[in-house]
């Protein structure tokens, strides 16, 4: 014995286990710290090799077109494919278009006032 209280001769630097159970607040810092390490860590592939099939992860929703779209989609699809120089689902060309296009709001304000849109009636 070396007449020292106990405890006294306790490393004071050195890490304590901590018995408590994490914190509600800690779990998701941790989860987030998991989830950083593993974006960085695997490589992002495209949805289009990470699906099963053309409609995996999509919501159904009708689509309903008026004839000269159709005929002008068929042109389109071509030109896209020609560009990316691979085929291309529909749906993906479609979905595609539609998000170019939410962002060009003033254009697609535009088409939607050559159908009556804002307009001013006379009185």
């Amino acid at each position: 014995m070396n007449g020292m209280k106990e405890g006294a001769g306790d490393d004071p630097f050195a890490d304590d286990e901590d018995d408590d159970p994490p914190s509600s607040r800690d779990a998701p810092v941790v989860e987030a710290e998991r989830d950083t390490e593993a974006r960085s860590s695997t490589p992002k592939i495209p949805y289009k090799f990470r699906r099963d099939g053309v409609q995996d992860g999509r919501d159904r929703v009708p689509l309903f077109l008026l004839e000269e779209t159709k005929s002008n989609e068929r042109t389109f699809k071509a030109d896209v494919e020609n560009t990316l120089d691979e085929d291309v689902q529909l749906t993906d060309l479609r979905e595609a278009a539609y998000r170019v296009a939410m962002n060009h709001v003033d254009e697609v304000a535009d088409e939607l006032r050559e159908w009556g849109y804002d307009y001013d009636s006379p009185q």
